[in-house]
């Protein structure tokens, strides 16, 4: 069976979702196994996708642009207290600084993923910044943390 790598996600339990469950959009298959798993678990409260803007300055043109964190989901702990979390997926190569090319020759490619790595990383400090502000915790999840 083939599965797209984007889609509409249909929630079992749409009480849980805070939003339009009918507009719930995944872009990768690791989002929607995410949204399976806020969906199912019984200590998740409730879970948002794209549903809060965090404003950043591009460290790349200098201007204001809007970030949209993957989710935020509300969930009771181990210790049985309730908090919330807003979570990036993306892939560990893009949570880490690229590798300058051994030949020492710049390439376009490496240029790009040095844009990418600058304009997450101060995507994500504007979300640590809001985290901390609201008593939130900041996580990204990789592959390693999803599978």
């Amino acid at each position: 069976m083939y599965m797209a790598y984007k889609g509409k996600y249909k929630p079992t339990r749409p009480d849980k979702y805070q939003g339009d469950p009918t507009k719930i959009t995944y872009r990768s298959l690791w989002e929607r196994k995410c949204m399976k798993l806020f969906d199912d678990n019984p200590n998740v409260i409730t879970w948002a996708s794209e549903e809060i803007c965090i404003p950043y300055v591009s460290p790349v043109d200098g201007k204001r642009h809007r970030y949209y964190p993957d989710f935020l989901v509300e969930l009771r702990n181990k210790s049985g207290e309730i908090e919330t979390i807003m979570i990036e997926v993306k892939p560990l190569k893009q949570t880490k600084e690229p590798n300058k090319p051994t030949s020492g020759r710049i390439t376009r490619r490496y240029m790009t993923e040095v844009k990418t790595f600058a304009v997450n990383n101060a995507k994500w400090e504007a979300a640590e910044q809001v985290c901390h502000e609201r008593g939130w915790c900041f996580k990204i999840l990789t592959e390693k943390e999803i599978f």
